[in-house]
């Protein structure tokens, strides 16, 4: 009950535009402190209290940092923000939408929610994980080189995570605050995907064939645990034959 709550207050707080790297960390330093003051069944929760992130004063200053205009572009300044996320992103490589969708549509304005919704597709049925969303951003954006350059910026980190935290996760998991911290990251990495999907489904489902194209492919993808990337070619041909029909 614990977790569930959680992960509808960090969808609420990631609509709010809170910063996902404070939700995620709050999240996973709230479950640890829950769990610290359930192992002692002491009084020692309110040492916590006056230390929590205010949502409110978070989100003013999330709102007071956005850009209204959208930032230069270099391949530099690219190859950082994807070696970013690269850096701290966690949960699944669906959180990566999430990070995508703030760094290049809301606060850069480097990338349309429909460029973006293009990238996701071609995340999707290309070969690799879902990570290949990165290169063709760069590739929109910088052309061949920007797509060498983002594919670098956000793998990069993952090779020295890995090297350094493998021989440790197995000990981290077995400390129980540690794992706690995990369960927290774990919910609010959840929340992180359900408002990335309501945002761009928004901007996604725009008419009735549409809204009959997901209900079909949600209902493949759990009924029959159809691999997406039939589905994807799948919402590609309905929509190569509309346009034909219509034109």
């Amino acid at each position: 009950k614990t977790l569930a709550a959680l992960g509808l207050a960090a969808v609420a707080l990631c609509f709010l535009g809170v910063n996902e790297l404070i939700i995620l960390l709050a999240a996973g330093l709230l479950v640890a402190a829950i769990r610290w003051v359930r192992q002692r069944k002491s009084t020692m929760a309110g040492a916590f209290i006056p230390f929590w992130p205010n949502p409110v004063s978070l989100f003013t200053a999330a709102a007071m940092t956005a850009p209204a205009v959208a930032a230069p572009f270099t391949l530099g300044s690219m190859f950082l923000v994807f070696a970013k996320i690269g850096s701290v992103l966690f949960g699944s490589g669906y959180v990566l939408l999430a990070f995508l969708r703030t760094d290049f549509v809301e606060n850069r304005h480097w990338l349309t929610e429909s460029q973006l919704l293009d990238a996701v597709a071609v995340g999707q049925f290309t070969p690799g994980p879902v990570f290949t969303t990165a290169t063709f951003i760069g590739y929109l954006l910088g052309g061949g080189l920007g797509g060498v350059v983002a594919t670098i910026g956000i793998f990069l980190p993952a090779f020295f995570f890995v090297a350094i935290s493998g021989p440790l996760v197995p000990r981290i998991r077995q400390s129980p605050l540690a794992g706690a911290l995990l369960d927290g990251v774990n919910v609010a990495s959840l929340a992180l995907m359900v408002a990335v999907t309501y945002r761009l489904g928004a901007a996604a489902l725009t008419d009735w064939i549409t809204f009959l194209l997901a209900g079909i492919s949600a209902f493949l993808l759990f009924r029959y645990a159809i691999n997406s990337i039939w589905l994807v070619l799948g919402g590609a041909a309905v929509g190569w034959l509309v346009s034909l029909l219509r034109a």
